[in-house]
Order: C-alpha cells, then structure tokens, then sequence
C-alpha cells in the first residue's frame, strides 16, 4: 500500500518525494544535531502549499507519524520521524518585503537569514533569532528572542498573520481578524496545531550598524564583575542586549552588551561595562546587522552531538551567580526585558514575559562514547539553576516532556492552549513537537 500511495504522490506533487535509498534523501534526513539518525519511510520535499496539503493527507491514510522540518534546529530532532512522513518544507524558503507598508511575507521553509537579507535591502528587520541557519517557522512559533527583541518584541509579537495546514489537510488563515484563538496559539504554542506555510511580519527601520562589546575575566574573579554586570542589564536601554557567558569547568567568563542602532549612542554604554573591573581581554567591534546575525553560526555544519538544558529567570541573585561559576559546561545569560514585558501575558501563548535573564547550559561533542558523561555535566549544570528559576522558553526545551511543556505555560494558559488543539487537531496528528495534549489523550 506505501508504494502505490507514494507513487500516487510522486506524480501530484510539485515538489519531490524521496524514500530511502533515493538520491539526497540522507541529506535531508541529516539535521543539525549530529545524535540524531532516523530514517523515515517517506520525505515529501514541498513547494507549494498543496504539497502540503497532499503529505498531510498521505500521513494519515498510511498511519504514519508526521514530522516538519524548516531548519532542523530542534535539539531531539523531532522534524525526523523513524519510519514516518517528515514534510520538508525548505524548498518553501521565499521572502517577499514591501519596504513602504514595511512588512515581509514569509514561506515556511524560510531561514532566518533569507528575512535577513532580504529586509536588509530597505534598512528594514524584525526580531530573529541569532544564527542564521535556524528554520523562521520552528523560532517563531516558540517566541523568538532575538538582538532586536528587547526594542520591538520577540518575533511572534510581530507576526500580523499566518497560513497554516490543519491535520485534515484544510487551509486555513490566522490574524486578529481571522481565527482569532488560532493567531493568539501560533504565537508561542508551538508546532502544534498544524503547519504553517507563510508568515506576515512587521518590519523595523532599524538601520544596518550595531555594536558588540565583549569583556573576559578569569572565573576566579567573575562573581563581583557578574553582579554589577547584572544590574547594568537591568537598567540598559532598550536598544542593548546584554549577555554573559561562563566557560565549562571554570574557564573565563565574558561579559558584555549587543546594541542594534546608531553606533555612536552604542559606544557610551562602553566606559560603564570597563568599569566593571580589569578584563583579561576585551573587544569592542561594529559589525553590520547582517554579520552579527551569522557570527554564531555552525561552522561544523551538522556534524556535531549536542545537548542542553534550559531555564528562565526572574532575577540573577548572588547565589545563582555562584552556581554559575560552578558549571560544568559552557553556560549564557541574554537579558530579557523592555518590549517582551509590554505585551500582556495573556495577549500570546508565548509565556513568562517577566524574565528578567534566559540560562541555557549547552555542550557539544563528536564521539559517541562521550554522550553519556556529557549529557549528565549539562543536567547537573542546569539543575543547580532550579531554585532560582521560574519557567521554561518552549524552543530551549529538550527530554523533559510533559513536565517541560507545563513549565513553559502555566496552567491557565496550558488548558486554553489544550481546547485549541482539542478544534484544531484532536486526534494528535502533530505529536512530534512540545506536545500539548488534546483533552481526549
């Protein structure tokens, strides 16, 4: 039955069909964290909604799991499904700009950097996330932090409208006009409630210059640079973000600041981060937006084994700064705040808009020996965090399950987000993802 359902498909689609042993297939079952390996029976590489459309309704007449894959990004893989239909949606990758009405029209299979530069071109952005080779779709649909999140919102606080797949295969629109409790879910609930095949965004005249500065200090001597650093953060304009970074197993700890606009005005936040105290090294730089987008980008491509764990903060009190230091593996700070905590928290799905600083502990490898041993350093790392934190960002979660997607949403919210999945997608049809369960289940 697979074989005449798929070549019925074959001959329908716009796009491609790939099974295993097809040419490119393991090339689009590759993502980027190298621990996965799974080989769906069937890969529809779409290009056009009605392909879309067409693999969701193969899917559920074989009973197959159904995987969406943008920029492969997620750190389980879960846009790969063993022995199941994985839509890809990177041939869907075009971005439209209206520079006058400032708004980008974005297919589902875009990257990050494609918006990027296409906005670019007129002076315009949006918030994005910060390497370039992320999927717009998977950043989106979990909130999107990103450099200009802090003056114009998370990127799907600019989302003025999406086109999206349900599980029975129907194509359906989503702003604050149109399936209104559809908008507000898409906008941070996740993948779950179907498959969004174009996004509308606000753009920004936001300019084409920044500024990142960047001061290191031994471990030894981080915990009073970190705690004034902590409340220059706090009371930073809301063109800068501020971050930190701790070396794994008490290496240096770097300290500073990204600014998105006029460069001039960057530099006078300068002299406070010196005062900070007598750096080992320090680095002031000008990048164009278009390169500090792509400056943490993966060189390794997909080559590397990756795990992390994740937590939001409330506040960065001395006793989290301790537990920092003490990390086994490297571990960030970003700052959260200004216009991520104007909107209401009930205005989105996207939750916990009063943190005040996201905590990823995050390591990466290339031998497989070394999964275990590194896998636990970043849970113990994270799990001296825990009394500190208050939530979860649903795009940094990774094994927790269930009890992860309860911290991302509180309960209220959580059992809103729950009757939408019980209208749009009851049966669970989108499973692979930070599920939120409809009633039924």
């Amino acid at each position: 039955m697979t074989t005449a359902t798929a070549h019925r498909a074959r001959a329908r689609l716009d796009g491609q069909l790939l099974l295993p042993g097809d040419a490119g297939y393991d090339e689009a079952r590759t993502v980027w964290n190298a621990m996965v390996d799974r080989r769906p029976r069937m890969i529809v590489r779409c290009a056009s909604v009605a392909d879309v459309t067409l693999a969701v309704r193969t899917a559920r007449e074989l009973d197959l799991e159904i995987g969406v894959r943008c920029g492969g990004h997620n750190i389980l893989g879960l846009a790969i499904p063993d022995d199941g239909l994985m839509i890809d949606l990177t041939p869907m990758g075009a971005v439209r700009i209206d520079g006058q009405r400032r708004l980008a029209w974005v297919q589902g299979g875009a990257l990050l950097g494609a918006l990027d530069r296409a906005a670019q071109a007129h002076g315009l952005a949006t918030t994005a996330g910060n390497v370039s080779h992320t999927g717009v779709g998977g950043l989106t649909l979990g909130g999107g932090m990103g450099w200009l999140a802090r003056q114009h919102g998370l990127a799907c606080d600019n989302v003025v409208a999406l086109t999206m797949v349900t599980a029975d295969g129907d194509v359906v629109g989503a702003s604050a006009d149109e399936n209104p409790d559809l908008f507000w879910g898409l906008r941070g609930g996740g993948g779950n409630f179907g498959v969004v095949t174009e996004f509308a965004f606000a753009l920004h005249p936001t300019g084409t210059r920044t500024v990142v500065a960047e001061l290191s200090f031994p471990a030894d001597e981080a915990a009073p640079v970190l705690a004034r650093w902590r409340d220059l953060a706090t009371a930073a304009p809301r063109e800068a973000t501020f971050t930190a970074s701790v070396g794994a197993g008490g290496g240096m700890v770097t300290v500073g600041f990204v600014w998105i606009g006029d460069p001039e005005r960057g530099r006078r936040l300068v002299p406070a981060l010196r005062a900070l105290g007598r750096p080992a090294t320090q680095r002031v730089t000008t990048p164009s937006y278009l390169e500090l987008q792509r400056r943490d980008d993966s060189r390794q491509g997909h080559a590397l084994r990756r795990y992390w764990k994740g937590h939001y903060l409330p506040g960065l009190p001395d006793g989290a700064i301790d537990a920092l230091l003490r990390t086994e593996v490297d571990a960030s700070l970003q700052a959260y705040g200004g216009a991520i905590a104007d909107v209401g928290d009930e205005d989105t799905a996207f939750s916990h808009r009063d943190t005040r600083f996201e905590y990823v502990a995050a390591t990466r490898w290339t031998d497989h020996a070394d999964d275990e041993g590194r896998i636990a350093a970043a849970r113990r790392s994270a799990a001296a965090l825990d009394g500190f934190a208050a939530g979860a960002y649903v795009n940094a979660l990774n094994d927790e399950g269930h009890a992860g997607v309860t911290r991302a949403y509180p309960a209220a919210k959580l059992a809103r987000l729950t009757a939408l999945k019980d209208a749009y997608d009851p049966g669970n049809v989108f499973h692979l993802n930070h599920n939120i369960r409809p009633s039924a289940r």
